[in-house]
């Protein structure tokens, strides 16, 4: 280009690709008794070496979590800590705007693998902070690049006037254990209603071995929608258990310990976990914003495909009323608690419709336009989840903060610690 030459910038498509795909529930245990997730560790992994984890199938008859290879390597650096620099803190807005292409990432695409890290299996936590809101908090702040480690207890003394949005989502009793005519077990994951009628879409399981028309308990099988999803008839309400994720191997005591203290809409098959640290005297010191979305599949589902760009969701309702849309729209900025509220927010922000079914799908170099700060939890690897974190403060220092919460031995996934960035 020579001097004087005029440059045309052409600006920045937005990533409105409003995009969930199946699980695989795996087959029944041939003994046909036990349908619990089994132990991470009886699976024979070693987590520890270039590997990562994912809801699979196997030939048994549990929520498999199963190892991918490892497909990029990372350098093993020092880790940082608090009053240290995560990455270059100016880098951020260059990462955001030139990695951002039609669908919210890469023209040049972007490989999956670089949402692997590595994690030791006793981070994963199994059982919730007593109390809510003695759980940890890794402090992130995108300008200085600067970690802190604060407990969650001491969320309002860190923030400075934004308005707080949550997601007020129920889980549903969703998770029903049945049995045939014939004695043989059969589990059901209820999703969500489909219309009138008693109608859900749900998942089933022994795939092979199921037929339409047949009644289990008070399920009856309507027809097969592929990758082990039936539409069912339900009679009367949901009354099963709540479906706890399958990396959880301790039986939970109190199913309660699964919702916020906020939780009020029923519809949710999983739940907005940056959520369950709020006791009911911290969240009355924060006067939070509620917005609905229903978890589904699409909040779960791993990344299976090699570039994230062939990951394709189906899509979770979502519903705002309009006072507390004038609420978020007027504030000077927004912090979201959870990807789940990011997702409702981003997606009302682009669309203007404050109910209905969101498919947008939040990666690398996406243009937020309505989150200024997000609470989360720590995420599994290859996740729609970790997608969106890495989008909200870079792929690198992404990596730089997860691998600071690994050294730092905070616990990890739904029921363990949390971060926050500001």
């Amino acid at each position: 280009m020579t001097l004087g030459e005029k440059l045309t910038l052409e600006p920045l498509q937005t990533a409105d690709r409003l995009v969930e795909q199946t699980t695989d529930l795996g087959d029944v245990a041939r003994d046909g008794e036990d349908l619990g997730a089994q132990p991470v560790s009886d699976r024979g992994l070693d987590l520890r070496r270039d590997r990562c984890l994912e809801p699979g199938g196997g030939d048994r008859e549990c929520f498999d979590l199963v190892a991918r290879a490892l497909e990029s390597s990372f350098e093993q650096r020092g880790f940082r800590t608090a009053g240290r620099c995560v990455g270059d803190a100016l880098l951020g807005p260059f990462e955001s705007a030139f990695i951002h292409g039609r669908r919210g990432y890469s023209q040049r695409r972007m490989d999956t693998a670089v949402l692997d890290y590595r994690l030791p299996p006793e981070l994963i936590a199994q059982r919730p902070a007593e109390p809510r809101d003695s759980s940890r908090l890794l402090v992130y702040r995108r300008e200085t690049g600067e970690i802190e480690h604060r407990l969650f207890s001491e969320l309002p003394d860190l923030l400075a006037g934004e308005l707080v949005v949550v997601n007020d989502t129920r889980v549903l009793p969703a998770r029903l254990r049945l049995r045939r005519a014939s004695g043989g077990a059969v589990e059901v994951l209820l999703l969500e209603p489909v219309g009138a009628d008693g109608l859900w879409e749900g998942l089933a399981r022994p795939r092979r071995r199921l037929k339409a028309g047949e009644h289990i308990g008070p399920v009856e099988l309507v027809e097969p929608l592929g990758d082990g999803r039936w539409l069912l008839r339900l009679e009367g309400e949901p009354a099963g258990e709540v479906p706890l994720p399958p990396y959880i191997r301790e039986t939970l005591d109190d199913p309660d310990r699964y919702q916020t203290v906020y939780a009020r809409v029923g519809g949710s098959a999983a739940a907005p976990t940056a959520g369950l640290h709020f006791t009911p005297e911290l969240y009355a010191r924060l006067h939070p914003v509620e917005v609905t979305l229903h978890v589904g599949l699409d909040t779960f589902q791993p990344v299976r495909s090699g570039r994230l760009e062939d990951h394709e969701l189906d899509g979770e309702r979502y519903r705002v009323e309009v006072a507390a849309w004038r609420q978020i729209e007027g504030a000077e900025r927004v912090l979201a608690v959870g990807t789940t509220t990011v997702r409702v927010l981003e997606t009302v922000a682009r669309t203007g419709k404050l109910a209905g079914r969101t498919t947008l799908f939040i990666t690398p170099g996406f243009p937020f336009r309505r989150v200024d700060a997000l609470l989360t939890n720590f995420h599994l690897p290859r996740s729609t989840l970790l997608a969106l974190v890495a989008a909200f403060v870079g792929v690198e220092r992404m990596h730089e903060i997860y691998r600071v919460a690994v050294a730092e031995r905070y616990r990890f996934y739904s029921f363990g610690d949390a971060m926050i960035v500001l």
